[in-house]
């Protein structure tokens, strides 16, 4: 891929184009690491739970899970990445969605999803996100995700399970 630069309206500050994450190489590792730590602070935050698996994953279980992964950067750092894995049915699993707080609301997330949609084309597309996580909520139903289901991870906090079926119309999928 080229090095071509996004940027949008809320920030002058550009980030790359997405690229696979490699997490043999240990400064990548390292890097996506501190990345979820930030992002899935601030989700812990909304929906009022600290326990999030991601945030007690070690850099050697994160190195070790199935996932592969594409990444953005700005002038300095990692600022978002997506994992994913393909199910046996041949969905597309989204495992994590991360973006550092200093990138919220300049466009990563779905500069991130549209590459993966491009790279990974999948009938069924699947993603979970905390049920009171409404900004990630939004973008999954803006990108034609739709609730089909809520799990209890703790008292009193719920994740919604999404779906996406590729015949989802084209309007919908990318507003």
């Amino acid at each position: 891929m080229t090095d071509q630069r996004y940027a949008t309206a809320e920030s002058d500050r550009p980030f790359t184009e997405p690229a696979r994450l490699d997490l043999a190489d240990p400064n990548i590792l390292r890097q996506l690491w501190d990345l979820q730590q930030a992002s899935y602070a601030v989700e812990a935050r909304i929906i009022g739970f600290d326990g999030l698996p991601p945030l007690l994953e070690s850099l050697e279980q994160l190195r070790a899970c199935d996932e592969s992964f594409l990444g953005v950067r700005d002038e300095s750092k990692l600022v978002g990445a997506v994992g994913w894995t393909r199910l046996p049915s041949g969905a597309l699993d989204i495992c994590r969605l991360v973006v550092h707080p200093v990138a919220h609301r300049r466009g990563v997330a779905t500069v991130l999803l549209d590459a993966l949609d491009s790279i990974e084309p999948a009938e069924m597309s699947t993603v979970s996100t905390g049920t009171a996580n409404l900004p990630a909520l939004t973008l999954y139903r803006r990108r034609g995700f739709t609730p089909v289901g809520e799990q209890q991870i703790a008292p009193g906090v719920t994740i919604t399970l999404l779906e996406r079926n590729a015949s989802a119309p084209q309007s919908i999928r990318n507003l």
